[in-house]
């Protein structure tokens, strides 16, 4: 049986001939907080752990929100710029300015692979050669976006466990005032009951909102790595489609500038 059942059991059982306990005029988050100032070592050392662990987690939460809120809008922008470019130079010029996209890490090493292949003209000598270079670079994009993410997890996982050994200490605290009393009083079990029922609440406070998030930024991910694996293959098959045609106009076009 778990230990809060048992502390409300006795609750229940509590002798009706034991002195009326006062009831503190504050009421909600005053009557929380004086709990929690009435908190035994354990408790507030449980609480303690808790809120680092809430903060933290709020900090990655927030800063991931950030970070795949500007890595979809630059996505957006950089595919538009793709698109209506006509020549493959003209986006390896401005592909600075999508960097938050983790579709310019991909249009980046490619690019650069194919122009250690051809020099940046004509069709690519080694079509697999760039896949594996686009693969490579989706999967650097991905895990820099998982960064911290595994942290989110561990703390949705581990905080409710964090609350439960407050909880149980909290009821071993109300057992002892049993003892201490001699009989199954509310004075003897409600300190004891209130540390467990606190720090029980602050394990899920705290798990809940990490949980969220992390689902969240798991199915974003998944979402990034579709779009990586769609771009990688436009800008494939815009490699391939270069012909000699193309070949001999982009080289014209180059010498052009550089006069």
């Amino acid at each position: 049986m778990s230990p809060v059942y048992i502390a409300a059991f006795l609750l229940f059982q509590a002798d009706d001939a034991a002195a009326p306990v006062a009831h503190s005029p504050t009421s909600g988050v005053s009557a929380v907080f004086d709990m929690v100032r009435n908190s035994g070592p354990v408790a507030i050392g449980v609480l303690v752990l808790l809120l680092i662990a809430s903060l933290y987690s709020w900090a990655v939460i927030l800063g991931k929100s950030a970070t795949f809120r500007r890595a979809r809008t630059q996505s957006r922008r950089f595919m538009r710029a793709f698109r209506k470019a006509d020549r493959l130079q003209e986006i390896a010029a401005v592909s600075e300015q999508f960097k938050p996209s983790p579709l310019v890490t991909v249009f980046d090493e490619v690019y650069d692979t194919y122009r250690r292949q051809t020099g940046g003209f004509g069709p690519p000598k080694n079509i697999m050669t760039l896949e594996r270079t686009a693969q490579a670079a989706a999967s650097e994009s991905l895990t820099v976006l998982e960064r911290r993410l595994t942290w989110l997890a561990t703390i949705g996982a581990v905080s409710p466990f964090v609350g439960l050994f407050g909880t149980v200490m909290g009821i071993v605290d109300a057992f002892h005032g049993l003892g201490t009393e001699g009989a199954a009083t509310l004075r003897a079990v409600a300190p004891g009951v209130s540390e467990a029922l606190i720090t029980t609440a602050a394990g899920l406070l705290v798990a809940i909102p990490a949980v969220i998030a992390y689902n969240q930024f798991t199915a974003s991910l998944r979402e990034f790595g579709s779009r990586m694996d769609d771009f990688s293959r436009e800008l494939l098959n815009s490699l391939e489609e270069i012909s000699p045609k193309q070949e001999a106009m982009e080289r014209e076009a180059a010498s052009g500038l550089h006069r």
